[in-house]
């Protein structure tokens, strides 16, 4: 099979489950900032760290990308 089909795969999967998980992170983080206000401080910083653990994902999906691409 072709190389740039691998690395086709690996993008699409590697920015499509991180932006996934962001956008259902920030839903049940609203939910529960909704729930109990009180809280919201220690919900923000959770959920901005878990935010940037997925980032974090992607961007070894585009590093594997790009290794696929050209090894």
């Amino acid at each position: 099979m072709d190389k740039n089909l691998f690395v086709a795969v690996t993008i699409a999967l590697g920015g499509a489950m991180p932006a996934f998980a962001i956008g259902w992170l920030a839903s049940k983080a609203m939910e529960a900032m909704g729930r109990n206000p009180e809280a919201a401080k220690s919900i923000q910083s959770a959920m901005i760290l878990a935010t940037a653990f997925c980032e974090a994902i992607a961007i070894y999906a585009l590093v594997v990308a790009l290794i696929i691409k050209f090894v």
